[in-house]
C-alpha cells in the first residue's frame, strides 16, 4: 500500500475518529488508519444512539448541545436527515423520585423543555408502565433518536471530499517520533509519517498511548448488552417515548414492530470483539416485568459493544501532557454519538492550539474539564 506523509495521523476510524479528521480536514492533511477491516466495527457500529440533553454529566451535557445544530442541520456530505424525533420519559421507582426531582433541576438549564410528570401522566405517555413502579418521571420531548450509520457515513464522506484517506486493516504497531515527526507503523507493513496523531482508538486508547510512551489514563472499556423482544399489538403509536429506569436497571426503545431493551449493563473487560451477556438479559427482563405489562420473554436478537470510560465519566481531549505530539480523544463512554460533531471541534482545536470554539465555551465546553492532564487522571 506503501506510506502516506500527512499532517495529521488520526487511529480509530469510528464515530470520534472520522469526525475529528473531518474537523482537522477544513486545513490539514489527515489519514485515519483502522484497525479492523472495515470502519466503525465496534462501539460506534453498534451504537442504539440517542440525542440526549439530559443524559450525562455537565461537560457531557454542554457537548450534547452544542452538537445539536450540526445533527439537526448538517452539512452536504450528509445524504439525509440524522435526527428523527423520539421522547425519553426517564421514571424513579417508589422512593426514588428525589432522583428524579434533582435530574431536572440540573438539566433544566441547558434542555428547558424538560418537564415532571406525575406517576398517571407517565403512564398516559406509555401505556405500558405499571402505574405503581413509578414515583416520579421526567420527560424530555426533544430528544432525538440518531441515525448512526448515516451519521458515520457523513463524516467519512466529508473526509474523503476534503482529500482525508482511510487506511482498514491497520493497527498501530510503532510509534517514534524523530525530528518533530511521528514514524507510525502498521500491522500492514506500511511506516506513514505525520507531525501530529490523534488517539481516537476506542477502548484500545490506551494500548495505542502506550505504544507512542504515554502513560495510561484510566480508561475502562464496560461491555452494554442490548437485545430485541416484540412490541405488544396493543402498544400502539408513533411517538412513544424510549423508557428508562432512574437507576437504569434497563431501558427500552420502540424499535417498528420490536423493542430494543438493554440492561444498561456497564461490565468492565478488556478490549475485544464484545458478545452480550445473557445473564444481563435475563435480569433486564426481570425488571421489565416488574415495571411494565410487556411480559417479553422470547429474546429475538441480541449484541453488545463496548463503552468506555475515565474514572469521572468525562471524555479525555487534548495534548498529552508528557508526549509531544500525541492528543486524545477518548473516553466518551456512551455519549460518543450524540457528542461527536462537538467532540470533533474541540479535537480539532486543540490540535491546532486554538481556544474551544466560542459557541461551544459560552455552554459552559472548556479543556480543563477535558483535559488528559486533569487531577485524577494519571497514573504516576
Amino acid at each position: 500500500m506503501g506510506r502516506v506523509d500527512v499532517d495529521v495521523i488520526v487511529v480509530g476510524a469510528g464515530i470520534a475518529g472520522v469526525s475529528a479528521a473531518y474537523e482537522l480536514c477544513s486545513d490539514r492533511s489527515v489519514l485515519v488508519l483502522e484497525q479492523e477491516a472495515t470502519a466503525a466495527f465496534h462501539s460506534t457500529g453498534r451504537s442504539a444512539a440517542l440525542f440526549l440533553e439530559s443524559y450525562g454529566n455537565r461537560p457531557i451535557r454542554a457537548l450534547t448541545t452544542g452538537s445539536r445544530g450540526a445533527l439537526v442541520d448538517p452539512p452536504d456530505c450528509f445524504d439525509r436527515p440524522l435526527l428523527t424525533p423520539r421522547p425519553m420519559l426517564q421514571f424513579a421507582r417508589p422512593g426514588r423520585g428525589d432522583a428524579v426531582r434533582d435530574m431536572f433541576a440540573s438539566v433544566r438549564t441547558l434542555a428547558p423543555d424538560v418537564e415532571l410528570l406525575s406517576p398517571t401522566d407517565a403512564v398516559a405517555l406509555f401505556p405500558a408502565l405499571r402505574v405503581e413502579a413509578v414515583e416520579a418521571a421526567l420527560h424530555e420531548p426533544g430528544s432525538m433518536e440518531i441515525d448512526v450509520h448515516a451519521v458515520h457515513q457523513g463524516f467519512l464522506r466529508g473526509l474523503r471530499q476534503r482529500g482525508g484517506h482511510l487506511r482498514a486493516s491497520s493497527a498501530v504497531s510503532g510509534m517514534t517520533r524523530i525530528g518533530g515527526v511521528w514514524e507510525v507503523t502498521t500491522t500492514a507493513g506500511d511506516v506513514h509519517r505525520a507531525s501530529e496523531v490523534v488517539n481516537a482508538a476506542g477502548a484500545w486508547a490506551e494500548a495505542v498511548a502506550a505504544i507512542a510512551g504515554a502513560r495510561p489514563v484510566g480508561l475502562s472499556p464496560r461491555r452494554r448488552t442490548v437485545f430485541m423482544v416484540a412490541r405488544p399489538d396493543d402498544l400502539t403509536g408513533e411517538t412513544l417515548p424510549t423508557v428508562s429506569d432512574i437507576d437504569e436497571s434497563f431501558y427500552l426503545k420502540p424499535d417498528g414492530a420490536q423493542l430494543l431493551c438493554s440492561p444498561a449493563d456497564e461490565t468492565p473487560v478488556d478490549p475485544h470483539d464484545a458478545r452480550p451477556d445473557d445473564l444481563e438479559i435475563a435480569r433486564a427482563l426481570d425488571a421489565i416485568d416488574e415495571c411494565t405489562t410487556i411480559n417479553a420473554r422470547h429474546v429475538r436478537s441480541s449484541w453488545a459493544g463496548l463503552r468506555s470510560f475515565v474514572a469521572d465519566r468525562t471524555p479525555v481531549v487534548g495534548p498529552d501532557p508528557d508526549v509531544v505530539g500525541l492528543h486524545w480523544c477518548a473516553g466518551q463512554g456512551g455519549y460518543g454519538i450524540q457528542t461527536c460533531a462537538a467532540m470533533a471541534r474541540v479535537t480539532a482545536a486543540a490540535v491546532r492550539g486554538d481556544a474551544v470554539p466560542a459557541d461551544l465555551a459560552a455552554l459552559g465546553v472548556s479543556f480543563d474539564d477535558l483535559s488528559p492532564a486533569r487531577d485524577g487522571l494519571r497514573t504516576p
